[in-house]
């Protein structure tokens, strides 16, 4: 029985985690990376196992860094089931193909570089058709209500509380007369978040895998009241510079939320009658399915339907429908412009950003998570130029961020969460964290609850029977667990804050200052000769 790694390790995205158990072998999510391009080039790698021979797949959720390598998955030979909750399969239905789109288009344009450059052309990862026959694989699974994907495998889903249909997953194994009970966190949501139910919780485990995207730190305590209040005051101060609200705001959940929100606002006439496009298709056939499911409404959700007649409806909210329509938005002022992605690493907000960013009228609100080397990253953190689409961009709309909104527990959230196990499981596995936030969280289990805990490393797998970390090196002893070093085939990435890709922008970016700033041509010469030499 045992129990490998191959995302989400070391990093917050690719979250897949393979188990060989009970004669079957499976995984749990098998997600794309996500961040700066070195992390995204291990997208493109081989699987560090056969698909081939993977019997079936559970998923936790949605989002793409849990899901986006299904059709590479299936591409490279998967033929089994893959289980979700139902509002999962519904997302899914546009989720994957969306993906295929974006990665085409961006093949497409990269190809038409490389080929002025005399580069060979690249195939994108995966293409609709792909994604189409992952889609086919899905079977919709009930909350709760246990299934038997396999001889001796039971698995329930729990509600996580992260996005409409996110659940934890609880799997019963038995092998060889004994039985060990794992816990797959997926991504937990915060209590008293917007429009969905509260994570569950759970008691007992042998195993626990949980996610540490906040595992080092904590966000200010935003009540419903003060977020709404916040969205108010942001909003009123951009509308008095007359230029746009931009908001970088996922598909999935986080767009959503902010409509949930902007229609209470407008309802009680806190913020003008500013028009508010969601310029996202995906967001408008996701926001489709959260229609279908007003049973998963938490009670305050539930209170505004039936006192305003709908989560989403105002006359003041738009949905594009095309790209002649996503143009001429940058055409208009005083007027909101929600678009994904919610970290500006691909989509239609790039574009936006291209064409706002340098205006001081304009605002910027981030509302979620920004990774590490990503576009978000840099304009939340202050940098006053980026590069988009190889362009240069001063950054001179206002930036903002407002709380509130995370889908993560922060690490106060994660350690609540975990209070309620009552019995101290064999080990926890803390992953989806970049390495200082899931090293904090081992420390923090161990300390508060006296909780056996590890971060493992992309590659290593561990026998969940002995025990032990399973590779080819010798053996050594920590936190009284035995176990050896991770196999010398696991993949290569980068999970820094800057990978090369990103410092060549920020080289880049230097150069043309120091070409504005000197006086004259034999200044720029000796300059840029400085800089030859150096190299």
């Amino acid at each position: 029985m045992k129990i490998s790694f191959h995302g989400a390790a070391g990093c917050v995205t690719g979250s897949c985690y393979l188990i060989e158990a009970a004669g079957s072998k499976f995984l749990v999510d098998c997600g794309m990376f996500q961040g700066n391009k070195t992390l995204k080039e291990n997208n493109y790698r081989d699987f560090d196992f056969d698909p081939a021979s993977i019997d079936f797949v559970l998923i936790t959720h949605a989002h793409i860094d849990h899901t986006g390598l299904l059709p590479k998955l299936v591409k490279k030979g998967f033929h089994g089931i893959i289980y979700a909750t139902n509002p999962t399969v519904d997302l899914l239905k546009y989720l994957l193909p969306d993906s295929a789109r974006i990665q085409e288009v961006e093949v497409f344009q990269l190809n038409k570089r490389n080929e002025r450059k005399g580069v060979a052309p690249v195939s994108p990862i995966y293409d609709e058709i792909d994604a189409d026959n992952a889609i086919s694989l899905l079977r919709g699974i009930e909350r709760y209500r246990a299934f038997a994907p396999a001889k001796n495998i039971d698995v329930t889903f729990h509600n996580a509380g992260h996005v409409l249909g996110s659940s934890f997953i609880e799997i019963n194994i038995t092998e060889n007369g004994e039985t060990r009970k794992i816990v797959f966190s997926g991504d937990l949501g915060e209590d008293n978040h917007p429009i969905i139910n509260d994570p569950d919780r759970i008691k007992a485990m042998d195993f626990l895998v949980i996610e540490s995207t906040y595992g080092d730190r904590n966000r200010e305590i935003v009540s419903k009241e003060q977020r709404l209040n916040r969205i108010a005051e942001v909003f009123a101060e951009a509308e008095k510079r007359g230029g746009k609200i931009i908001i970088p705001a996922f598909s999935l959940e986080r767009t959503q939320d902010l409509l949930h929100d902007i229609l209470i606002l407008k309802k009680k006439n806190k913020i003008s009658r500013i028009p508010v496009y969601v310029d996202s298709p995906l967001a408008k056939e996701i926001t489709q399915v959260f229609l279908k499911y007003p049973n998963l409404y938490d009670e305050d959700a539930t209170n505004v339907m039936k006192q305003m007649g709908g989560l989403f409806d105002h006359p003041d909210f738009h949905f594009t429908n095309n790209v002649d329509e996503s143009k001429l938005l940058n055409e208009k002022d005083n007027i909101v412009i929600m678009s994904a992605s919610g970290m500006c690493d691909a989509g239609r907000i790039k574009h936006h950003l291209k064409h706002n960013l340098w205006n001081p009228k304009n605002t910027v609100i981030f509302v979620g998570y920004q990774a590490e080397g990503t576009l978000g990253r840099l304009i939340s953190e202050g940098a006053k130029k980026v590069r988009i689409f190889g362009e240069e961009i001063n950054v001179e709309a206002k930036v903002e961020s407002i709380y509130g909104y995370s889908g993560h527990a922060d690490q106060n959230g994660l350690m609540k969460w975990v209070k309620s196990i009552e019995e101290p499981p064999r080990n926890i596995f803390v992953t989806h964290g970049e390495p200082e936030a899931s090293i904090a969280l081992v420390k923090l289990l161990k300390e508060e609850r006296d909780f056996k805990a590890i971060a493992p490393k992309m590659g290593e797998e561990y026998d969940l029977l002995k025990f032990i970390r399973v590779g080819d090196s010798e053996l050594k002893k920590s936190d009284d667990v035995k176990y050896v070093l991770v196999r010398s085939s696991a993949p290569v990435y980068s999970s820094l804050t800057r990978d090369s890709h990103n410092l060549k922008a920020e080289l880049l970016i230097k150069i043309n200052e120091l070409m504005e700033n000197s006086k004259d041509e034999s200044e720029r010469c000796a300059k840029l000769q400085n800089l030859l030499n150096l190299l």
